[in-house]
């Protein structure tokens, strides 16, 4: 991926070494990550893992964390200024897409942190992977997770890209207001049900980031031979069933929060190809 010298997005803030997590507000967050010991019990007790990480858990929708100057990462740090770039490019992508809709693209900030950082969501913990907050329509990133993408068996720039990508798709989620209206469905539901439903969440987040990649490539040309199997593979390897398989030695369905590795791939490769977010209609799809 020839991501070097290009323009790099001003919505980063750089938390690391900023301290701990602080109090927790409450609210909800959504996650990429599955590598957390909370997340392997959710798997074990079929409950959905960001509720035992305090995440998507119910209650009141959080106030909105005041923002102000983002402190900047320094220009030599290379993990950080590549995450800046991505960024920079889903705010372009996304501004022309919405624009060509008749709206306009309310960018999000993207938070590095170790550790733990604070959120609208509640504390934000290293473990839980990159993760976006609906409550301060932030994403928020330790770039050690990118270590551990390759140690699931991930590597590479793009692959890397994907999971920054997916979270972006939150983002556009909750301005479409999708976020909204899948919370208001807890309580109403079954365990089981909201799971269903947070997988077509999850899925809709890969197609999304598909979406991103069609335009991007057609905007910078900038994909390198063997960077899409690389999303591909990362899409693959952190499929809740692969995971399950790793973690428990069996797989529960009805336990899925985020989708097979098979449903993954196929939902970004679908966004990938179409460029379309209207293909992303995973709660209208069959399973």
């Amino acid at each position: 991926m020839k991501w070097e010298g290009q323009e790099q997005s001003r919505n980063v803030e750089d938390r690391r070494g900023a301290g701990g997590g602080g109090p927790r507000i409450g609210g909800r967050g959504i996650g990429i990550g599955t590598i957390a010991v909370a997340l392997v019990a959710g798997w074990v007790f079929g409950i959905n893992p960001l509720t035992v990480l305090g995440l998507l858990s119910g209650g009141e929708t959080a106030p909105a964390v005041s923002q102000g100057p983002a402190r900047p990462p320094p220009a030599e740090d290379r993990a950080a200024a590549f995450a800046s770039t991505v960024l920079r490019d889903t705010e372009q992508v996304w501004g022309q897409v919405f624009q060509a809709s008749g709206s306009s693209y309310r960018e999000p900030r993207l938070v590095l942190f170790r550790g733990a950082t604070a959120t609208a969501c509640g504390t934000g913990q290293s473990a839980m992977g990159p993760f976006y907050c609906p409550g301060d329509a932030q994403v928020y990133i330790d770039l050690d997770f990118f270590d551990d993408l390759a140690r699931m068996g991930a590597p590479g720039d793009f692959a890397q890209a994907y999971v920054i990508a997916h979270e972006v798709g939150h983002h556009v989620q909750n301005l479409m207001g999708i976020t909204g209206k899948v919370d208001a469905q807890r309580g109403r539901i079954s365990q089981v049900q909201m799971n269903a439903l947070s997988v077509r969440v999850e899925l809709q987040a890969d197609c999304l980031a598909g979406v991103w990649a069609h335009h991007s490539q057609k905007g910078k040309g900038w994909l390198e031979h063997g960077d899409v199997e690389e999303a591909m593979n990362a899409a693959a390897r952190i499929g809740d069933d692969v995971q399950q398989r790793q973690a428990t030695g069996r797989v529960r369905p009805d336990s899925f929060t985020h989708g097979s590795s098979e449903q993954r791939m196929t939902w970004f490769k679908r966004g990938l190809d179409s460029g379309n977010p209207s293909q992303c209609n995973t709660f209208d799809a069959r399973m």
